[in-house]
């Protein structure tokens, strides 16, 4: 039984097309949501930015999907506005939402003006903000001095169960790296053989949780199209790290990407008019160990993609709801300074 999710791109449709998009995919048989964090669209062509959060509240209160979103902590947002939008979400929703917490791209982050840090001060300050934002949830007065900073923050509304927070990883290192302190690990489509190390690496290291993959896929009736929507749309989102952090705008994503051809494009996008064969491909990722399998369309028409889904491919598939997605107990945060007595979370005795 697996978890049929789909991801909703808010640097390629526009924030009310989205809601739709996500209200009629709980309608064809979708049990899960989760959608991007994006201040920038990866190439000019894409076009959009909504805001993340504002969009989770609506969605939210409008389907009864639980959803995820994938938010990069630490530059462009304070840690403790994060944990607050999390309680909020939580206490309004809950069991519906996680967050998967990463160290960002430079394309979204720069607009701060401060300094683009190097890949291990961005991870550093990462496992920093995640260990705020937990003690937050927590209800605890935090005070942190280091790579971020935090004076007297405390969160009032909180949920009663803390929502999830899972690691997302693209590489084998980072994947172990995320172990000990994630509730679950969410990675897009690769090389089997290069998933297969991820989740090893992420259990061996002590991991728990739920396993989750975004796969990026281009449906269209006619396979030139499929390829050629996959091709426009996507070229800017093949190549791995460190490029893929450190471009600073959508501009510098299209001239990378100028030579890129359509066949380029398919070890990052799962390509096919054939439904079939898509099916065939979400089920190699459930026999990888995947839990959960969220599906982004990365052409345009979402309600198209949807109805064939919906009607030829997950009927296919034995596709189950999500179980609460809340925290696994874990330790303190490392560096926090806590009151005596942490206030209890809303509602227990």
């Amino acid at each position: 039984m697996t978890v049929i999710g789909f991801h909703n791109s808010h640097e390629q449709v526009h924030p009310a097309a989205l809601l739709s998009a996500v209200q009629h995919a709980e309608q064809v048989g979708f049990t899960a949501a989760m959608c991007s964090d994006h201040l920038t669209p990866w190439n000019p062509r894409q076009g959009h930015s909504g805001f993340a959060w504002s969009w989770l509240g609506a969605a939210l209160a409008t389907t009864g999907l639980p959803f995820g979103a994938v938010n990069a902590p630490g530059q462009r947002y304070h840690p403790v506005i994060i944990a607050q939008a999390v309680a909020t979400l939580g206490a309004m929703f809950p069991g519906r939402f996680w967050v998967a917490l990463g160290s960002g791209e430079a394309m979204n982050e720069h607009v701060t003006g401060d300094k683009w840090p190097r890949k291990e001060l961005r991870d550093a300050r990462l496992r920093e903000c995640v260990d705020v934002i937990r003690a937050l949830l927590a209800g605890e007065e935090v005070s942190h001095e280091g790579l971020v900073t935090v004076d007297r923050a405390r969160v009032y509304t909180l949920p009663e169960q803390q929502p999830a927070l899972i690691a997302p990883a693209v590489s084998v290192e980072t994947a172990r790296r995320g172990a000990d302190w994630a509730d679950g690990l969410v990675t897009i489509n690769q090389p089997h053989d290069k998933l297969r190390e991820m989740i090893a690496a992420y259990r061996d290291a002590g991991g728990q949780g739920k396993t989750i993959i975004q796969v990026h896929v281009s449906w269209d009736p006619d396979p030139d199209r499929a390829l050629g929507q996959a091709h426009d749309q996507w070229r800017s989102n093949v190549f791995p790290p460190p490029l893929c952090w450190d471009l600073d705008s959508p501009e510098a994503f299209e001239q990378a990407s100028a030579h890129v051809t359509p066949e380029g494009v398919t070890d990052a996008v799962r390509v096919s008019a054939d439904l079939g064969q898509h099916a065939a491909w979400i089920a190699e990722y459930v026999d990888l160990g995947f839990d959960d399998v969220y599906l982004h369309q990365v052409g345009g028409d979402q309600i198209a993609f949807l109805d064939a889904f919906g009607e030829k491919v997950l009927p296919r598939l034995d596709v189950t709801a999500p179980a609460p997605a809340v925290a696994i107990d874990q330790p303190g945060p490392a560096g926090a300074r806590r009151p005596e007595q942490a206030p209890q979370p809303v509602g227990t005795a």
